[in-house]
């Protein structure tokens, strides 16, 4: 677990996935216009959650391990960071990620509150753009909307990284 002590709480949860592409829906279809979308070729796809005590304070901890975290195969077969590819980011909102079991039924309690997720969401993107640097390209979908993606990816090459 990245970034905390084994006796806290995470704050945040996030699923790494390395891809050959995605391409992300950020605004649904409606009478008046063609769904929107946003796709990235090599690269990383990354789903973050935010759960309660999440603040501001973890976010430049978070961009720093996941954007240089060696999880993205070079086309030598040797892993390193996004930022050695280069290739691309596409940062999903994902609150399921902080959703437990109970009985049947998935519970959210864990989450923070929408308005403060959205927040931190948004804030979370821009530091990413800022430290991807010019090789980098980063892309988002769209917080509180249903988020449909199309994902290739050379095998099942997941994470889960909490902070």
């Amino acid at each position: 677990m990245a970034g905390r002590s084994d006796c806290t709480a995470p704050v945040a949860r996030t699923v790494v996935q390395q891809c050959l592409q995605a391409r992300l829906q950020v605004k649904p279809q409606d009478e008046h216009q063609q769904a929107q979308w946003v796709q990235i070729e090599r690269g990383m796809v990354v789903y973050v959650c935010f759960l309660k005590g999440a603040t501001e304070d973890i976010l430049p901890k978070m961009v720093s391990t996941l954007l240089n975290v060696q999880l993205c195969e070079s086309s030598s077969g040797k892993l390193v960071s996004l930022t050695e590819l280069p290739g691309s980011l596409l940062v999903v909102p994902q609150a399921t990620l902080g959703g437990k079991a109970k009985g049947r039924s998935m519970q959210y309690h864990h989450n923070v509150a929408k308005e403060d997720g959205k927040r931190l969401y948004s804030r979370f993107v821009a530091l990413c753009q800022q430290a991807a640097g010019a090789g980098v390209g980063v892309h988002h979908g769209t917080y509180g909307n249903r988020q449909v993606l199309h994902l290739q990816t050379n095998g099942p090459h997941t994470h889960l990284m909490e902070f």
